[in-house]
């Protein structure tokens, strides 16, 4: 069985491309973007169609409430799962989104915690200490990881000495076990190629569509139901719109920041593909994605 992954930057057309593809080669649809788990966002996350969703089976979209913490470590194991099913099922499988680190958890040897164990006594001990008593404990027992985390952020030195206290063994020691590879045989991954300014481009138009077909109106609902704190959203096209909310800035202010920060998020995707997915398939066609799996 084949595991197809389209991923890559935003506002290029990967969920209508995923369909195509799944129809051709006998598979599901999964989810491989972080916030179209959530029920109550829609039109914020790009969310595909009712339609596209009722084309073929789709899972992991809108089946978590924003209320929930939902975390990698969650995604993890939810993805692994339904790659189970549906092999079981003699099923291919096209993971489709752009949340490329929660795809990479899911499908490399990943070991992801959702927190270490709680042990209250070792934790009030950490939280008795100073940074620099924080720092030097772990510089003593991980000094890698020490070396990765600055002397004042004392939540990064707690958790990383709170898993030294879990395990028995350091973060780095667990980093350094994994081999980075995907625990699936037969996984291609694919990204659209594109032009970074008609990327840009697209992208603007996106958010004036997402504008047109009524954000404003799903933000402000879900501010009044759940306040705008949420982790849920802090999403990019949601938490711009806060301060719209509370009178502090413009609709078209706010427009203008998504637009922004939806291309430094850009910037971020096709960095993360290009150092983390040496072995993608850039495609301008359905015949590109096709030609590459026919090879196999």
């Amino acid at each position: 069985m084949m595991i197809v992954v389209i991923t890559g930057p935003t506002a290029t057309h990967k969920s209508e491309t995923a369909v195509r593809i799944a129809k051709k080669i006998d598979a599901e649809i999964v989810n491989g973007d972080a916030f179209q788990v959530y029920k109550e966002l829609n039109v914020g996350v790009a969310k595909p169609s009712k339609e596209l969703l009722e084309t073929l089976p789709h899972h992991l979209y809108s089946y978590v409430s924003i209320k929930e913490e939902y975390s990698i470590y969650r995604y993890q194991k939810d993805l692994r799962a339904k790659i189970e099913m549906l092999q079981q099922a003699n099923k291919n499988v096209v993971i489709v989104g752009g949340s490329m680190l929660y795809i990479r958890a899911g499908l490399y040897d990943y070991q992801l915690d959702e927190k270490p164990s709680f042990d209250g006594q070792y934790h009030q001990q950490l939280e008795n200490m100073s940074n620099i008593e924080l720092y030097e404990t772990l510089k003593n027992v991980d000094p890698l990881e020490a070396s990765k985390i600055h002397l004042n952020n004392r939540r990064r030195l707690i958790r990383a000495l709170e898993i030294y206290n879990q395990n028995g063994k350091t973060k780095s020691e667990i980093i350094n076990a994994q081999k980075h590879e995907p625990i699936y045989p037969n996984v291609y991954f694919f990204s659209p190629s594109f032009i970074k300014e008609e990327l840009y481009a697209r992208s603007d138009e996106r958010v004036d569509k997402m504008f047109a077909n009524g954000l404003y109106e799903e933000a402000t609902d879900l501010f009044k139901e759940y306040g705008c704190n949420l982790k849920a959203l802090k999403a990019i096209g949601y938490k711009e719109l806060v301060d719209v909310y509370h009178n502090k800035i413009s609709l078209e202010e706010a427009k203008n920041a998504i637009k922004l920060n939806t291309r430094h998020y850009i910037k971020k995707q096709v960095t993360f593909l290009k150092y983390q997915f040496k072995n993608v398939n850039y495609y301008k066609t359905d015949m590109d994605i096709l030609n590459v799996l026919m090879k196999d």
